[in-house]
């Protein structure tokens, strides 16, 4: 299984021609697409007596939509295609419908578009081929008017009762499955920015590598589920390409390994440094994460009075009970971690510690530590300013999240006090506080894999830059991003959870970079499945924690 680069449309430029000066022609490569295209929807809906719409428009995406209706046809479909501005006289493709009969309807022949509505009005599948991935100018005129009965007629048909389709794949559908050849037209696909007359997909179909833009929102959000398909391009044309999409085969190869001979000690032991009283769920969330992706021993180190909250939710874990102040950890905790620290495969600091004065002073203590007796203690922050590079040569691997973060991120230089590979789970803001300066939220937004990669460099770290895709980035120039994006995990204590479950996979011997990605996979596949089951609409963190395990069966199937 070749790796899914992420590449922006110069570069699917430069590795068409490289195929093409290499042997493998653009007609080759546009057969293998349209014929793809075909592949899917069969796959999905059928093909035999499916009445499909092929929207058709003048370029390569209309010529991939050409050969998408021949091969539909040819499966059994009832194919018709809609045809605006092309020129079809020496058009293989087109000559190819022509034989088989294949009706057409010709924009210029239906001002009104009355025509377009009556397919539509019956329509089980309709096929976007009218733009394709370099097309970035504003859509106007007759194709913006297209776009817009296309759009209404949709919104008709989902508003209508008892439609009847004639495939049984589509019962219960009231519109009809949209599919976009390559992109949706009028989605940029370098920026993700999206024309106001784009027509959404609910299946987008690209080809080789997806597109930058397909993962940048807005456009993001007329893309709908996202196909790679294969049109010829060798893998290796692609190895220089720095970022990709995390794929279940790759996720289900870094999988810990479960030998029936192992005991408890085999599966590791994390340590989680959490919770306050005002936030005793978050250290709850987050151990039981670490328990459900199959850590041999989780031990939470909370402030005393929370324990019994704790352990009321997750009978599963052993304690260590931390000194307080009014039930935030404070820095006299220090010592007894340190006594601990060498029991431990893995850390998880921040979940729910609050950015009082006292959590932050433990923070702070806590990171400038400087061997396991604590002599020769320096301070941390002129420690830090002074460049001697702290090290910490008995801290097992740390992840930092939530008001751990936040509590660095007040700290001059704080990336020179962290343990090798370390990771960071900042959500945008958390990212922009840490960069510091005038960073933004919005500005991390419009660039997540770029300021997460140079961020990731700078820092020495491996960070998890969390929303919708997901970006992981190692300090040695990896870069993954995640295909998903589900509005239900934008939900109080849904970064614990993943916290939970990276520190758990942490303690069992992956790697930093693999322990992000597949606690980060883990995470939102459950999220998916939980969102099939209840919707998107009322999701909680904590019913990510069963689908946990359902999630690690389901990638070891997929391996």
């Amino acid at each position: 299984m070749y790796p899914i680069k992420i590449i922006t449309v110069a570069k699917s430029r430069e590795l068409e021609n490289r195929a093409n000066e290499s042997g493998l022609s653009f007609a080759q490569m546009m057969e293998h697409a349209g014929h793809s295209v075909a592949k899917v929807i069969r796959h999905r809906i059928g093909a035999k007596d499916t009445r499909v719409v092929v929207l058709v428009g003048p370029g390569n995406n209309g010529g991939d939509g050409l050969v998408a209706a021949y091969y539909l046809h040819e499966m059994g479909a009832r194919v018709t295609c809609y045809v605006w501005k092309r020129k079809v006289e020496g058009d293989a493709n087109w000559e190819r419908i022509a034989a088989r009969n294949v009706p057409v309807v010709w924009a210029d022949d239906d001002p009104d578009f009355r025509a377009l509505q009556a397919l539509l009005s019956s329509a089980d599948v309709v096929v976007d081929a009218l733009l394709g991935v370099g097309v970035s100018r504003p859509i106007e005129g007759t194709l913006q008017q297209l776009l817009n009965t296309v759009r209404h007629c949709l919104a008709e048909r989902k508003a209508m009762p008892g439609l009847t389709h004639t495939v049984p794949e589509m019962e219960g559908r009231k519109a009809p499955l949209v599919v976009a050849v390559d992109c949706p037209t009028g989605l940029d696909c370098d920026t993700g920015a999206l024309d106001p007359a784009a027509l959404p997909a609910d299946l987008t179909v690209t080809f080789a590598y997806p597109k930058v833009g397909l993962l940048r929102f807005p456009g993001a959000e007329a893309v709908g589920e996202i196909v790679v398909a294969d049109i010829g391009i060798p893998p290796e044309f692609a190895d220089e390409i720095p970022l990709e999409m995390a794929t279940a085969e790759q996720i289900a190869h870094w999988l810990p390994k479960r030998p029936r001979s192992a005991h408890k000690g085999t599966f590791g032991r994390a340590l989680v440094v959490a919770g306050s009283v005002n936030y005793v769920g978050a250290a709850a969330l987050a151990g039981a994460a670490a328990v459900r992706v199959g850590t041999g021993l989780v031990t939470m180190a909370l402030p005393t009075p929370i324990q019994a909250a704790v352990a009321a939710h997750l009978a599963e874990a052993t304690y260590l009970l931390l000194p307080h102040d009014l039930g935030v950890i404070n820095e006299e905790a220090v010592d007894i971690l340190w006594d601990r620290m060498n029991e431990y495969e893995a850390l998880l600091l921040g979940p729910g510690l609050t950015q009082e004065t006292e959590a932050a002073a433990f923070v702070r203590a806590f990171l400038d530590l400087k061997g396991p007796d604590r002599k020769g203690r320096i301070g941390f922050v002129s420690g830090v300013e002074e460049g001697t590079g702290l090290k910490h040569p008995a801290f097992p691997p740390l992840i930092v999240d939530a008001d751990g973060l936040n509590i660095l991120a007040t700290i001059p230089r704080w990336w020179q006090a962290l343990p090798p590979d370390t990771i960071l789970t900042p959500h945008p803001g958390e990212m922009a506080r840490l960069v510091g300066g005038e960073t933004t939220t919005r500005q991390v937004q419009h660039d997540r894999e770029g300021i997460a990669a140079r961020m990731a460099a700078e820092w020495g770290v491996v960070l998890v830059l969390k929303g919708a895709f997901t970006v992981i980035a190692a300090p040695d120039g990896r870069l993954m991003v995640l295909p998903f994006a589900n509005a239900g995990l934008a939900t109080a204590g849904s970064g614990d959870v993943l916290a939970g479950a990276i520190v758990g996979l942490r303690a069992q011997g992956l790697g930093a970079f693999e322990a992000a990605v597949v606690g980060a996979y883990l995470h939102g596949l459950a999220g998916e499945l939980t969102r099939q089951e209840l919707g998107d609409m009322g999701m909680a963190a904590g019913d990510l924690l069963p689908r946990l395990p359902i999630a690690l069966r389901r990638l070891r199937a997929a391996g």
